[in-house]
């Protein structure tokens, strides 16, 4: 494994000077110390093993990837336990697609099984319940307790809000292409009537937010026929595929030309990132069978495509009816 770790720290640096060299003065160590250990006649110690990796900026875990192609790592999303944690999340995103933005052919794949988390980071009633949901399954204490969405709705902060805001207007800069099913927007109408149905979401409210997601679906429908997010000034496009095959879970892969990085998701809100490219490679062979298997909608015809958004809207208000007539609906 040594030899390995050694090729890899290789094939990273990128100074002039000779490598013996470079780990000689990375480990403080003689010119014959480090020749020993980097022609493996010396044993690494497990402290220069982790020195060497933070100075080329790897993780140990890469080991497995490169001695076992069967193995691969995953990098664990912060876990998000309270509001804090929500920002941090929210601003660290920002960070990591703001790079994105700046990238000619840069793209966002997402198998959606629920409505994608972008068109949810806007200022309504919506990204609010979603925030509010989001929280009941990270914090035990909310989760536990009876605060209402009105109580939190009322608690949550501006910079919180803002952070939302400005990680929901930096997509409008990225290539979208969306699959989604009849079901994509079932979990969040159920959200709704769950939390309406528990009394923690008044009546006002649950339409308020019926009201917003109709909305999401108008705008999405107007994206999907322009081929291109409304709003972007650099021209990102938008592609929404109908599938009829597969089942959906919320991944997210993110393709640029000289890389691929793909998300699974573990929870509501949390996700395993794997940069392993050639995993990341099989996945998005597997989104692009997805994608044919499944109907562009802008090239299906006006009639699918008025069919397929129309059956959402009716699932829409049929929950509006179930709201306002307060009786058990199963059949969602």
């Amino acid at each position: 494994m040594q030899e390995q770790f050694i090729k890899f720290l290789k094939a990273k640096t990128q100074d002039n000077t000779s490598f013996v060299e470079e780990i000689a003065s990375v480990l403080d160590i003689g010119y014959d110390a480090a020749y020993r250990r980097v022609n493996n006649k010396t044993n690494l110690s497990l402290e220069e093993s982790v020195i060497l990796a933070r100075h080329y900026k790897i993780s140990l875990n890469k080991l497995f990837e490169v001695s076992n192609q069967n193995t691969i790592v995953a990098e664990l999303s912060p876990r998000i336990t309270n509001i804090v944690d929500l920002e941090n999340y929210f601003i660290q995103s920002l960070i990591n697609l703001a790079p994105l933005a700046k990238i000619k052919g840069a793209t966002i794949i997402y198998s959606a099984k629920d409505i994608p988390l972008f068109h949810s980071l806007k200022d309504t009633f919506l990204t609010r319940f979603k925030m509010f949901v989001w929280m009941k399954d990270a914090n035990v204490d909310i989760s536990l307790s009876k605060v209402s969405f009105d109580d939190f709705n009322k608690s949550i902060p501006k910079t919180l809000l803002d952070s939302a805001f400005k990680l929901g207007e930096i997509y409008n800069y990225i290539n979208i292409i969306e699959i989604w099913t009849d079901n994509t927007l079932s979990g969040s109408l159920q959200q709704v009537l769950y939390y309406f149905e528990s009394g923690l979401l008044s009546k006002e409210d649950a339409l308020h937010i019926c009201d917003d997601i109709e909305k999401v679906i108008h705008h999405i429908e107007k994206q999907t026929i322009k081929q291109s997010l409304i709003g972007s000034k650099n021209k990102s496009t938008y592609h929404l595929y109908k599938c009829d095959l597969h089942p959906l879970n919320n991944t997210i892969m993110v393709k640029t030309a000289h890389q691929k990085v793909f998300f699974s998701p573990y929870s509501v809100i949390n996700y395993f990132k794997i940069e392993h490219q050639q995993t990341c490679d099989h996945i998005y062979e597997l989104l692009e069978k997805q994608m044919k298997n499944s109907k562009l909608l802008v090239n299906t015809g006006e009639k699918d495509r008025i069919l397929f958004f129309n059956k959402i809207l009716k699932k829409i208000d049929t929950v509006r009816v179930r709201i306002k007539i307060d009786e058990k609906l199963s059949y969602l």
